[in-house]
């Protein structure tokens, strides 16, 4: 067997390392080897790694220190060729070679395997030549067919000879590795069945072969820099930070490294993978738990931590806002913050049930709440605000949320290729065949008016039958009682029966019910009366004087009634059904006192800013909704910012930014702003149209610059806008809303007669959902905007009380494919989070700041006077330290307890500075420790010698009297005898056998078997009964 030891400093596996600790592979000829030195002999090659360890720049690189041991193993796994590199003419990218590589059962590659070129003779870290992650740069080719670039820039155009090699991460194992080749040619590594590994070269240029019978030794080093690869980890760091395509081309290096979190200060950024990266296990959370924030890689789990320590430590409510577009990953990284909670959090004492209905609320609320849309096939379709309780203990005790505008009109109307609600697709799917009969429903999606207007019943990624196995075992969970299911039920498939409720015309142009059979489940379902419900759906009551009159209803007019009873059936059961779990997420511990249990921490997922080719009234809200958390995003880290320099005695400069207030007031101002004119309109007297109410704002608003319809637009802007269209230009730039269904969609109207019938009905939940006291409340209910303001703004007094955390969302690209990174789109998104601006305010004074305590500790070993140890205060010894680094007063600030660093440049001059210092000292480190090894060693055998020395010559004297030159000896006879002796005492009274003493112990040994045998015969007689002694009496 040829053995490969290889020693150094990597990273830990499963986990791709940072370009600041890239791989570095030296290969070097053994002394032995020689020109006719035999080849590799392949069916028992292996390669083992042992004892190797690795450190990191924290706050730079993107993982902590890793120590451990273990091996890996080449075995023969595959016959079909692994490895083609391409020839130079098919070359796609200039100083790139393009290698493939074949996914096969025996074979199976992942986003976490690597593939390394290398020279042979490697002896400067100036002579590394590529390393590429198999998951990098990925071109779609074939199935089983993948595709790399390897950059070979660096390949010297001589006949220098490299070598390839391959591992794979999920069989632990290098799986090819070629013999080496000559640079700047085509090659194909082949794995045989005997697991040699051939290749085919150039057939211009001779092979030459260069390795040892017994193998080469290979060491791996750290490279020195990851900037250049993945840029930086934190925008702040960023030179050029007022430059938006130098933000994006840092985005894009960390997405291609599949480093999808980065920081702008404590705003963690992330943008969406499309795949599973198998960075949210136990251990990666463990990773996280109790770390200082900047000594990890950006992750989500690091923001998680560092609220959960806030919470606990300063007893301070905390709360988490979660923004972007639809699709971004705002419902996948709730779920992954409850799951670290729920994961590392201690359990109640009461065992972990809330924790359980914390995670199981969600599928339900996805059911109920989430649709396919165009952009997101899981797309959350209302806003959501969650509170988790803990207790002094850190415990997750209770929980309450709070649902912000659901997007009712889905449950009528959806837009080609879109999806209703999947709670219905769900239950078709999944339902049992009992309960389906019992419902009255069907499992073709086809069959309900509801469900075939988007023309989308079928989507690959949705699995709606398992799907709805977790959604009834959640149910169960969150406290769901079987009749409360049937009921619940009831309601969902009364509202696809609504949608096949059908109306013809008489003579008169009245409508009437034409589908009997569906009125009838209708009845049965939501337990009302037939001909009540009948009569609501055709007539409209109006009281006029004090007298009820019923008017009939023509088709458009029955029709319309229809979809609102259904939005309205389904919204309320929504609104029901958030009550319930919050019922269930109660803290039920009435026991403890309040203070002991009011920490809370916040969780908002909330909609992004919305653009659509067609805005209405939904976009309004969603993006009034942004607005406002725009502003008190800014307005927050403006005032945690100036808190800080202030508590730190550094002055405060004034930061220049936009301040949205003026578009906030162009839409809530009392009286003039536009949702006091929309409810005004509603309100009014007379034929209230959409277009009155554009006229309105038009007189109303017309002066104000962030506000532009037809009628007010230049001659060159009017061609881009409608007439039925106004044009509001946002922080994140200018949207165009249709006023089309403004006024009915604020209105919400639910006709009198359809409210009476459905409070009428025996259904628990309808009858909870549909309350009498609003028939006798003579007072006209709030209008949908009116409401959405009132929410918002409790919202933002709620955010306002406790600490913000921020994670910003953000989709790489529309089709939902892994790896694509779509420039266009992904500026659009970072203009409308406000990203750029948050980035200016961070940057408006220091980019770095931290504890005197940490930073000494980093950068002590730059400076003689601070290493290895300062005795003073951190103070004095950081201020001692960056006047050995020749700081400038203008490239740094000393706080009360901080230094702040004003540029990026000088902070990676100090850090380049440390990599260099560390190369020294792991020198001086490893001389100091062999040194002291050798001494052990020399210690060792001088003892040895002397032990060695003293028993030959006392076993010379062994025959004298008693001596100092013989004692040592003499003794260890004595003891000897004795443990040995101890080893092979007599096993009873009839064992004769005792070992032979030494002559000075002969006295000794005989008074010691006298007393053994002693002791035997008193053992012996102590065991015999009274019945025996009795058998043996005459």
């Amino acid at each position: 067997m040829v053995t490969v030891q290889i020693t150094g400093i990597v990273c830990e596996k499963k986990r791709k390392p940072a370009w600041t600790d890239r791989i570095l592979w030296r290969l070097k000829r053994q002394p032995q080897a020689g020109p006719d030195t035999p080849r590799l002999p392949a069916p028992d090659f292996s390669l083992s790694l042992r004892s190797y360890s690795s450190h990191m720049v924290y706050s730079i690189s993107d993982h902590k220190p890793v120590t451990g041991t273990f091996d890996l193993e080449l075995k023969p796994l595959v016959s079909a060729p692994l490895i083609v590199l391409m020839p130079e003419d098919l070359w796609t990218v200039e100083n790139d070679m393009m290698v493939s590589y074949s996914s096969t059962l025996d074979f199976p590659s992942s986003p976490w395997d690597w593939i390394g070129l290398y020279k042979v003779g490697l002896r400067d870290i100036n002579d590394y030549v590529s390393y590429a992650w198999v998951g990098d740069s990925q071109v779609s080719c074939s199935d089983n067919l993948n595709q790399v670039y390897i950059d070979i820039s660096n390949i010297p155009a001589t006949e220098d000879e490299f070598l390839l090699c391959y591992y794979s991460n999920s069989l632990r194992s290098v799986v090819g590795i070629s013999r080496p080749f000559q640079g700047g040619m085509a090659l194909q590594v082949e794995l045989v069945p005997t697991g040699e590994i051939i290749r085919v070269v150039h057939p211009h240029r001779p092979c030459k072969l260069a390795l040892g019978s017994d193998g080469v030794r290979v060491t791996m080093e750290s490279a020195l820099t990851a900037r250049d690869r993945v840029g930086v980890q934190d925008f702040v760091l960023l030179e050029n930070f007022t430059s938006e395509a130098a933000f994006i081309e840092n985005l894009r290096r960390r997405f291609r490294e599949n480093l999808i979190y980065t920081y702008i200060g404590p705003v963690l950024v992330s943008v969406n993978p499309y795949r599973d990266l198998q960075i949210y296990s136990r251990q990666h959370m463990e990773r996280y738990r109790g770390v200082s924030f900047y000594e990890v890689p950006p992750h989500l789990f690091a923001v998680a931590d560092t609220v959960y320590r806030a919470l606990r430590t300063e007893r301070r409510d905390q709360a988490v806002m979660i923004s972007g577009e639809s699709g971004a990953g705002k419902t996948e990284a709730t779920k992954r913050l409850l799951q670290f909670y729920a994961e590392t959090c201690p359990a109640p004492e009461r065992g972990g049930a809330v924790r359980d209905r914390l995670l199981q609320s969600n599928p339900v609320l996805e059911a109920f709440g989430n649709a396919k849309t165009l952009r997101n096939d899981n797309s959350s379709r209302f806003g959501k605000y969650m509170d988790v309780q803990f207790d002094f203990k850190g415990a997750p005790v209770g929980g309450h949320i709070l649902s912000y505008l659901l997007e009712k009109s889905r449950v009528v109307h959806q837009n080609h290729g879109e999806r209703n609600f999947h709670v219905f697709y769900q239950l078709l799917e999944g339902g049992e065949e009992e309960t389906l009969r019992r419902l009255g429903l069907e499992r073709n999606p086809q069959s309900y008016l509801y469900l075939v207007k988007g023309q989308c019943a079928k989507v690959s990624s949705i699995n709606d039958k398992s799907d709805w196995k977790v959604v009834r075992k959640a149910l169960t969970v969150i406290d769901f009682t079987e009749d409360e299911v049937e009921d619940l039920l009831s309601i969902v498939a009364s509202v696809l029966h609504l949608g096949n409720i059908h109306f013809a015309a008489d003579e008169e142009s009245n409508a009437q019910v034409t589908t009997e059979n569906q009125l009838k489940y209708l009845t049965r379902l939501l337990s009302v009366e037939g001909s009540t419900l009948r009569e609501a759906l055709t007539h409209r009551k109006i009281i006029a004087k004090g007298e009820e009159l019923l008017s009939p209803l023509n088709l458009e007019q029955a029709a319309y009634a229809r979809d609102a009873l259904a939005k309205a059936v389904y919204s309320r059961t929504f609104t029901w059904l958030v009550g319930k779990i919050n019922r269930s997420l109660a803290s039920k511990d009435a026991e403890s006192p309040s203070w002991r249990s009011t920490t809370v921490l916040g969780l908002l997922d909330i909609y992004g800013f919305e653009v659509f080719q067609h805005n209405s009234f939904e976009q309004f809200c969603i993006n009034y909704c942004n607005e406002k958390l725009q502003q008190l995003f800014i307005e927050l880290t403006l005032k945690s910012e100036q808190e800080e320099y202030e508590a730190e005695g550094i002055a405060w400069e004034p930061v220049q930014y936009f301040n949205n207030k003026i578009i906030c007031d162009l839409v809530e101002e009392k009286f003039k702003g536009i949702i006091s004119i929309l409810d005004e309109e509603c309100l009014r007297p007379g034929e209230a149209t959409d277009l009155t109410f554009l006229e309105k704002l038009e007189d109303t608003v017309k002066h104000h610059p962030h506000f532009l319809t037809h009628k007010l637009a230049d001659q060159r802007t009017r061609k881009s806008l409608g007439r039925g269209e106004f044009r509001l230009l946002h922080y994140a730039g200018e949207v165009t809303y249709s006023v089309t269904g403004f006024l009915d969609k604020n209105n919400d109207l639910l006709f009198r007669n359809l409210k009476e019938t459905m409070c009428s009905s025996k259904n628990p939940i309808m009858s909870q959902c549909f309350d009498r006291s609003e028939l006798s409340d003579k007072k006209r209910p709030e209008t949908v905007a009116t409401q959405f303001k009132m929410s918002l703004l409790q919202l933002v007094e709620i955010l306002q009380s406790k600490e913000p955390a921020y994670v910003r969302c953000i989709k790489p690209n529309d089709a939902k494919q892994p790896g694509r990174f779509d420039e266009v789109l992904i500026r659009h998104q970072v203009k409308y989070l406000g990203l750029m601006e948050n980035l200016r305010v961070r940057r408006a004074g220091f980019a770095y700041r931290r504890k005197y305590e940490a930073f000494l500790q980093r950068y002590k070993s730059l400076c003689p006077e601070t290493w290895p140890t300062w005795a003073g205060r951190p103070q004095d010894g950081v201020a001692v330290l960056v006047r050995h680094l020749g700081y400038k007063p203008e490239e740094y600030k000393m706080g009360r307890t901080k230094i702040f660093i004003r540029f990026p440049k000088t902070l990676f001059a100090t850090e380049d500075a440390l990599e260099v210092r560390r190369q020294s000292l792991a020198i001086c480190i490893q001389s100091w420790w062999r040194g002291t090894l050798g001494r052990r060693k020399a210690t060792k055998r001088k003892w040895a010698a002397q032990t060695i020395r003293r028993l030959i010559r006392g076993f010379i004297l062994r025959h004298a009297p008693r001596c100092p030159e013989n004692a040592f000896f003499l003794d260890h006879v004595r003891t000897s005898f004795l443990l040995n002796l101890r080893r092979q005492l007599p096993r009873n009274v009839l064992d004769t056998s005792w070992p032979t003493p030494p002559p000075a112990l002969r006295e000794a040994s005989e008074l010691l078997r006298e007393l053994c045998i002693k002791n035997m015969v008193w053992k012996y007689c102590r065991s015999i009964s009274p019945e025996w002694k009795q058998q043996e009496s005459p």
